[in-house]
């Protein structure tokens, strides 16, 4: 039985030393690192064209201030989203709410 488990210990430390695992797992996270910074690209641009919109207007509705802030500006921010967005938040914020 030990030499079963000396045999399993060579091949998981031969596959976890690899230089090929490791590139696998690299171009994985910078993959999710493009996909990352693609979402809060686009995100960004949503939010200041509605957000521009919004107070080129001079008001939002409740639906169109949960769907800018809520689904937008707040994964927007959690995922490393920079100040130009919040400088828009904080005028639409301002912004008179009017029903439909």
């Amino acid at each position: 039985m030990s030499t079963w488990i000396q045999i399993a210990v060579t091949i998981v430390a031969s596959v976890l030393a690899s230089s090929g695992l490791w590139a696998f797992v690299l171009k994985k996270s910078e993959q999710n690192d493009t996909k990352n910074d693609l979402l809060v690209g686009i995100a960004h641009d949503r939010i200041r064209w509605l957000g521009l919109q919004y107070m080129e207007r001079g008001y939002i509705t409740p639906d169109e201030y949960e769907n800018l802030h809520d689904y937008l500006y707040v994964p927007y921010a959690k995922r490393g989203g920079n100040g130009s967005a919040k400088k828009i938040m904080e005028e639409v914020n301002k912004l008179p709410m009017k029903e439909n």
